[in-house]
């Protein structure tokens, strides 16, 4: 396949994100720039920019470029911040995060997708991104304080590790199920305490953790 092939694919699909509301420069560029195909088994490499997730093993999943883009947006990253990812899974949404973040800090609970991701990234020469094997619910292993968590896998509630490592004014975006549905949640650490809205309906898979 022809590189300009998946130019062509990825270009189209930033244009169809801008029509359906993705607005912050930063994160449009990203976009622009990460080859999504990279991320993904060769065999669905002229699908993946659709509309759609698909599957990267383990029972997971690469989420839809709109999810990857509007939770991006959501969180408000900027060059200085220290960003903590709680599912690595490809790594597509790590991409995006290091192209936005001064450090992205990520866990996946799964060490051969997490292997297969970290040779992606380091192909494309993300060095501000640093990786852990573990439970992601438990936050990460040394004491930090992040100024954004993202949390790629759905829970009954924000775990309260991840509460704890959230700085002051930090802002934390994680799917949250109540009663059979899925929603993203938008958390803000104000004086110490959390504030939390809903902002759309979401599907992803369960977070697993031992805790």
């Amino acid at each position: 396949m022809r590189p300009d092939t998946f130019d062509r694919a990825r270009e189209q699909m930033v244009r169809q994100l801008q029509e359906q509301g993705i607005r912050d420069a930063r994160v449009i560029a990203a976009l622009r720039k990460i080859p999504r195909d990279r991320f993904v088994e060769p065999g669905l490499a002229l699908t993946c920019h659709d509309a759609g997730s698909l599957p990267i093993g383990r029972e997971q999943t690469i989420s839809q470029p709109y999810t990857v883009a509007y939770m991006s947006e959501q969180l408000l990253v900027s060059s200085e911040h220290k960003v903590l990812e709680v599912g690595t899974g490809s790594g597509y949404q790590t991409a995006v995060l290091a192209e936005l973040a001064g450090e992205v800090f990520t866990i996946e609970r799964h060490a051969e997708l997490q292997s297969q991701a970290r040779r992606v990234l380091t192909g494309l020469r993300y060095p501000n991104v640093h990786y852990r094997v573990g439970d992601g619910a438990a936050g990460w292993p040394e004491p930090m304080q992040f100024d954004r968590i993202l949390v790629t896998a759905a829970g009954a509630e924000i775990p309260l590790r991840l509460i704890e490592q959230l700085a002051e004014n930090g802002r934390l975006i994680m799917p949250i199920e109540e009663d059979g549905r899925q929603h993203l949640a938008l958390a803000v650490k104000i004086s110490g305490r959390i504030r939390r809205r809903y902002l759309a309906g979401c599907g992803f898979v369960p977070l697993v953790s031992n805790l």
